[in-house]
Parts: C-alpha cells; structure tokens; sequence
C-alpha cells in the first residue's frame, strides 16, 4: 500500500511517500481502508520535535522555510521519544475492511471515524496514546485500529469532511467538558479560525453557551457565521475590549504572549481550559491572577469518555458541521504541510486517498 512515512524530527525531506506492507489486524482489532485523514498541528509539531521541552517557541517559528525545527533535546514526543519511522495522521474515516478474531465481523462495510486518543488503562486513568503519534496512523492505504475505538456514522456529510473532524472536534468538546461549559455560559475562544477553535466555537454554541471568539479581522465573518456572538481581533487587548469579568470559560490552543490577557477578563472562579499553544508554549502567568480569582486552570490531552460518541450524535443530528478549507492528494502532503504553516485558511485541510 502507499503510505507516507516520517522517518525522524526534521523537514519536509523526512516525509516520503513510499510503498508499504499493508497491516493485518490481530485479535481484537481491525483493519480500516482509510478514506480521508485531516492534518493536524499535532503532524508537524511531532515532526519537528516540538514537544521537547527545549523547544519554546510556537510552531511556526519554530519551522523554517523547510519545515524544520532545531533538533530537540528530549525525544520531542508526546509520550517520550516518538517511534520513527512513523506513519503519522492523526484524522481517520474510513471503511472497515478486515476484522480480527473477537472483533465484530458486522462492522465489515461500515463507514466509521477513528477515536484518535486512546486510553490504555480505562477512563479512570489518565495513561493514553494517540492514533499517528505513538504509533501507525492514517496518512496511509490503510490503518489498524482496536475495535473499541471505531464509531460506525450515519451521516449526510462526505468522506472528507468526516476526514476534518476527529482530532480538532473531539480535543475542542473535551476542552469544553472538563471546562464545564452549558447554558448561558460567556466562552472566550482563542485561534477560532483554525481546526479545534472553529470546533470549539459549533460546539459551544451546540451547549447553548454565548461565545465570543478571537480571530483575524480578515476571517471575523466566517467565525461569525459559525454561531460567534462577539468577534475580538488577534492583536486586541482583551481586558480593554471585554472587561473584567466578563467571561466564565476559556478554551485557549494559542497561549504566547496573549495568555495573561486571557486570564484577566474571566470571572472569579472562571476556567481556563488549553491543549495547544501555537503561539508559543512558555507564557508568563502571575500566579496573584490566578489564586486571587479563584481560576481553574485545565490541561485537556487525554480525552474522557462521553466525548466522542457524544461527537458522532452531534454530528449525525447535523448540529455541528466541519469547515474544509482544501483538500490535497496523500502525495501532496509537503504541500498541504506548506500551506498549513501560513495560517491563511479556515477549518481544515484533508488529504485524500486514492
């Protein structure tokens, strides 16, 4: 099968899109024809080895015109040193092909998506991995998966709009679960133009909350349209346009020199809730903004468990519908990779399949 390999921390030269041996699925998995995967920050931040804690600087400044990042000191991924060569994509619709024994033959021929982040001890820990970065993912023919983290869809959306939503839609409704986001609620959503912001605002919305989203004033319209109730631009001083108190929950995938804004206009006793920093991950926080106001600060990887199937009901009643900005052929991804890094588009770019 064709696949595209990341052979190590590096530019775009580390990905080479090659033959393969298809995977055959053992007990209690399966074997999915992969029809559309997403591309994700979380691709080109294990690429460079960002999550190395040497690395401080967001990820575009982080990549230079070829793509690279300075050698990280640390291993760089998620979970320690990630396992190169690596097929990475994190994003998942396909077809379920091929079960394995104890696996249910009946989701043979069953359009499904992927659970991405996968819990390794049951939901009661917080021990995971994650589709694409901890092992093959699917910027590939073809992926194995455990049985457990496929979800069968009914739906009138394509393959490649499907192929926009597990990462950035399931990472932005577990933000806003462990941040307790409902009715009513005043949300505050930084970098609401990009995959898991644009997520984030539909899903808000879908909990009744009033949202207000920061963006560029060039993409302010679109963002509006999503369900936004007020539209802040990228560079604002948010406690000067907002004010104090004026904001019960935020989801937050930027951080950088905006985070101490971020805190200063929720309420006492408010939540700050992050998985992402594309600004840049080492922030100044006074701690007095933080006790003083009573904040909850929250860090979302691991996902909980109501998250994605909650997400396929949403997404099966129509009341969240992924943004696709362009498509690009799985050979093509040092060009979808290219244009990703400029940060001109909203919603998501996906690779397809042949």
């Amino acid at each position: 099968m064709k696949a595209v390999v990341t052979t190590g921390h590096g530019g775009f030269d580390r990905l080479e899109h090659v033959d393969v041996p298809r995977p055959l699925p053992d007990a209690g998995e399966v074997l999915v024809r992969v029809l559309a995967a997403g591309v994700n920050n979380t691709d080109i931040n294990t690429r460079l080895g960002w999550y190395s804690a040497s690395v401080r600087d967001g990820t575009a400044a982080a990549a230079d015109v070829n793509g690279a990042g300075s050698e990280p000191g640390d291993g760089g991924g998620w979970n320690g040193a990630t396992p190169f060569p690596l097929i990475q994509g994190t994003d998942c619709c396909g077809v379920v092909d091929e079960v394995g024994v104890g696996a249910d033959a009946g989701l043979v021929g069953r359009r499904v998506l992927v659970r991405p982040c996968m819990r390794t001890a049951g939901f009661e820990s917080f021990d995971h991995v994650w589709l694409g970065s901890d092992f093959d993912g699917a910027f590939a023919e073809y992926v194995v998966v455990p049985a457990s983290e496929v979800f069968a869809i009914e739906s009138d959306l394509g393959d490649v709009e499907l192929g926009a939503v597990p990462c950035a839609f399931g990472t932005a409704e577990n933000l806003l679960q462990r941040a307790d986001v409902g009715a009513g609620d005043r949300v505050l959503i930084t970098g609401a133009s990009g995959g898991v912001g644009s997520a984030a605002v539909q899903l808000a919305v879908a909990r009744g909350a009033r949202v207000t989203a920061v963006c560029s004033s060039s993409k302010a319209d679109a963002v509006r349209s999503l369900g936004a109730e007020r539209i802040a631009a990228r560079d604002a001083d948010l406690f000067d346009e907002l004010g104090p108190e004026s904001i019960d929950a935020a989801v937050d995938v930027v951080g950088g020199p905006g985070f101490p804004g971020v805190l200063e206009v929720l309420r006492r006793g408010g939540a700050y809730a992050t998985s992402g920093a594309i600004g840049g991950p080492v922030v100044e926080l006074d701690l007095r903004t933080m006790y003083l106001k009573d904040l909850t600060l929250v860090g979302g990887t691991a996902w909980d468990e109501p998250v994605f199937p909650r997400l396929i009901d949403l997404l099966q009643s129509g009341r969240v519908r992924p943004i696709l900005a362009k498509t690009f052929a799985l050979a093509d991804i040092v060009e979808a990779q290219r244009e990703f890094l400029d940060k001109r588009h909203l919603g998501k770019f996906v690779l397809t399949l042949p």
